[in-house]
């Protein structure tokens, strides 16, 4: 495999993506616009759907995440990554992503990144929130993980409350 180059957009901005075999099966050095590639290993988990599951360890740190991707056959539809709902596209001679995207406006649903426990909200319905702010703490792994606001907004749904077991992709929080 040579280098694949892809135009992604995400959070209302177009990304140059570079991606190169990393030496061994499921290596992969990526290149996200102009910054220095990280060396990931990357698995798909869970079922084959319309949905892709990312198992992702960053080889430098031991970092893992996971990213869950769902497009379309137009190469539209949004990413869950870090309990944040983003629209995405791929960018090719046809598509017209940034003005499908609406440049990253409208409401953001904060999805629990993996399985776990919600041990704590940090916000309630009608709260003001600014750009990384925490929302919710979900204990996943035995670790707390803190899913924050992606941009400034007003809580207009908390689906869930303290001590709730969740399943990844579970709707959290809803900021308009």
């Amino acid at each position: 495999m040579s280098a694949t180059r892809v135009g992604v957009v995400a959070g209302g901005r177009v990304h140059a993506v570079v991606i190169e075999p990393g030496g061994a099966p499921g290596r992969y050095r990526v290149r996200v616009d102009d910054e220095d590639a990280v060396l990931i290993d990357a698995a798909i988990v869970g079922p084959a759907n319309a949905t892709t599951t990312w198992s992702l360890r960053d080889t430098a740190t031991g970092t893992i995440s996971s990213a869950a991707v769902s497009l379309g056959s137009a190469g539209e539809g949004e990413a869950v990554v870090g309990g944040h709902v983003v629209p995405v596209a791929l960018v090719t001679r046809r598509s017209r992503a940034k003005r499908a995207l609406g440049g990253g406006d409208g409401e953001q649903r904060v999805l629990a990144p993996m399985p776990g426990k919600v041990v704590k909200l940090l916000v309630a319905l009608g709260d003001a929130v600014a750009p990384r702010q925490g929302l919710v703490v979900v204990e996943a792994m035995k670790m707390e993980n803190e899913l924050t606001a992606a941009r400034a907004g007003t809580v207009t749904e908390v689906a869930v409350v303290e001590g709730t077991s969740v399943e990844a992709g579970r709707l959290l929080v809803v900021i308009s």
